[in-house]
């Protein structure tokens, strides 16, 4: 399933890449272009999905996407600078 999910991840790509210009332009638009600081204290305040990455989740699905939930958008929004979860006292937030 995950082999299929990622020919159709692809075709789904193009056509939103298609459609807004750039892939980036598309995802970016969640947190309008500017990455969100959470700053928390401690790693218990740091969520595993949000609001915005259920609304990604879910446009992404709309569109096509497979494999692409919350939890697993949310962290491709930590991983690619969207959001900022560093906790206040972690040496890569300075």
């Amino acid at each position: 399933m995950k082999i299929k999910a990622t020919v159709t991840n692809a075709q789904a790509f193009i056509k939103t890449q298609e459609e807004f210009g750039s892939f980036s332009k598309y995802i970016w638009g969640f947190v309008d272009g500017k990455p969100i600081d959470n700053k928390p204290k401690s790693l218990s305040e740091v969520a595993a999905t949000t609001v915005i990455s259920d609304a990604l989740s879910k446009d992404l699905k709309k569109r096509g996407f497979k494999f692409t939930g919350s939890t697993v958008m949310y962290a491709h929004m930590q991983a690619t600078g969207m959001v900022n979860d560093h906790i206040t006292e972690c040496f890569i937030r300075k």
